[in-house]
């Protein structure tokens, strides 16, 4: 009786088909990129909304008051924002985003000094003592919006360090470019340029929009690049309240519109801009501006903000950040490196880890506003990986041409066998 060696060669013969095929595809599918844009983050109470002022700041059942960007300027008297009462506990997703607990083992901005042109910035506020420089009305933080986006660019994050800024190790140059209540002023905002240029600032973080471009501004703004002084600026103004049905057509706003300035948006947690953000096609870079935690100055607590100053104020550390780890690069290169290496999207979104980590390639044009060319990545060299790779996929294939080859053999040998070792085509009787 014979063995039944031809069901068991089929099987074989199947199955080494079927490797020969699949083997050469899992090397390359191993060097599958790994998608670099996340869908989506949490907001700062974890869930995936928002983050609108009021919103939960991570621990369930806590809620933190709102920081006003402007105080009402129909009120007879001013009141200014009162301490809060509530301390957050844990980080929000503004931060995750941005990475800086990673960032913070490469920079934390040592050395370099933030101009920041808003509201005012109390120097004894929670978590920046001894950093701050303020002088006159712009130590006098009514409003408490400067103190708030001091702390998301400089602040040590006190009993929480994970709320710390972006860089929680510059210095930040406080000055006025809106009035006690927080409404802009194109004076204050030029006299402010021309100070912070006067005094070396490294960033200039200016975080308010003017509607009118103005011939003062425009030369503070040139001779503060000229000096080689990082410009940041908010995109737009806040957006006001509007009446239902409104068309707001878009417009460039100043001084972000000016050559060579960083004109930087805000971005919900998703990356699309919020709903009623006013429309201009002088953007540069979106960055978190939304449900993001920060303290005032009064008192140890925090509020939670949003809106394109708070996105600016995060440029502005990132700014700083890269400004302490490559001290040599011009500002030019500083401004490329916060969009070239940006998350990709219809609005590059800031990405502060890679544009401290991330090794470009030789400096070229400015990155920002018309002067702008920026360059692509340079990519690491992978000449060995490539070669190791054909080196195996050449194996896998010698293997797989060596493993059906003694399969036939086998299957040969079995119908020889099955054919009492006669010539194929000759059938039992002939011979």
């Amino acid at each position: 009786m014979r063995p039944p060696v031809r069901g068991t060669t089929r099987l074989l013969y199947g199955a080494g088909l079927t490797a020969a095929l699949v083997l050469p595809l899992a090397a390359p599918a191993q060097a599958a990129p790994h998608p670099r844009t996340p869908i989506a983050f949490p907001a700062a109470d974890g869930e995936k909304d928002g983050g609108k002022e009021g919103d939960k700041d991570g621990e369930k059942g806590q809620e933190l008051p709102g920081m006003p960007t402007a105080l009402d300027p129909r009120a007879e008297a001013v009141a200014c924002t009162p301490a809060s009462k509530e301390e957050a506990k844990k980080q929000d997703w503004s931060r995750q985003r941005l990475d800086l607990d990673r960032l913070h083992r490469h920079s934390t901005g040592a050395g370099v000094t933030v101009a920041l042109i808003s509201t005012g910035v109390d120097p004894e506020a929670a978590g920046l003592g001894g950093r701050v420089t303020a002088e006159g009305e712009a130590a006098d933080d009514c409003v408490g919006h400067g103190t708030f986006l001091a702390g998301l660019i400089a602040g040590s994050g006190g009993p929480t360090p994970r709320l710390a800024g972006v860089a929680p190790d510059a210095k930040v140059l406080a000055l006025r470019g809106t009035d006690r209540r927080g409404q802009p002023d194109e004076a204050l905002v030029t006299a402010a340029v021309r100070a912070a240029t006067t005094a070396k600032a490294d960033v200039i973080a200016v975080a308010v929009a003017l509607p009118r471009k103005d011939t003062e501004l425009t030369r503070a703004v040139a001779e503060a690049r000229k000096a080689g002084a990082v410009v940041i600026a908010a995109a737009t103004p806040e957006p006001p309240p509007r009446v239902s049905g409104e068309d707001i057509p878009s417009r460039t706003y100043w001084p972000a519109g000016e050559p060579g300035v960083l004109a930087v948006a805000d971005m919900l947690p998703a990356g699309a801009r919020p709903d009623g953000a006013l429309p201009t096609a002088a953007v540069d870079l979106a960055a978190p501006g939304a449900g993001v935690v920060s303290g005032g100055p009064r008192g140890k607590g925090h509020y939670l903000g949003g809106g394109v100053a708070v996105a600016t104020a995060y440029a502005a550390g990132a700014a700083a950040a890269v400004r302490a780890a490559h001290p040599d690069d011009p500002a030019d290169a500083v401004t490329r490196r916060l969009t070239a290496t940006a998350y990709p999207a219809d609005i590059p979104q800031l990405d502060a880890y890679a544009a401290v980590t991330t090794v470009l390639g030789v400096a070229g044009a400015p990155a920002a506003g018309p002067e702008r060319a920026a360059e692509p990545v340079a990519v690491r060299d992978t000449s060995d990986t490539d070669r190791a790779t054909g080196r195996a996929t050449l194996f896998v294939l010698l293997g797989s041409a060596g493993v059906l080859s003694l399969l036939w053999a086998g299957f040969a040998l079995s119908r020889a066998r099955a054919r009492g070792w006669r010539p194929a085509g000759t059938g039992p009787g002939k011979g």
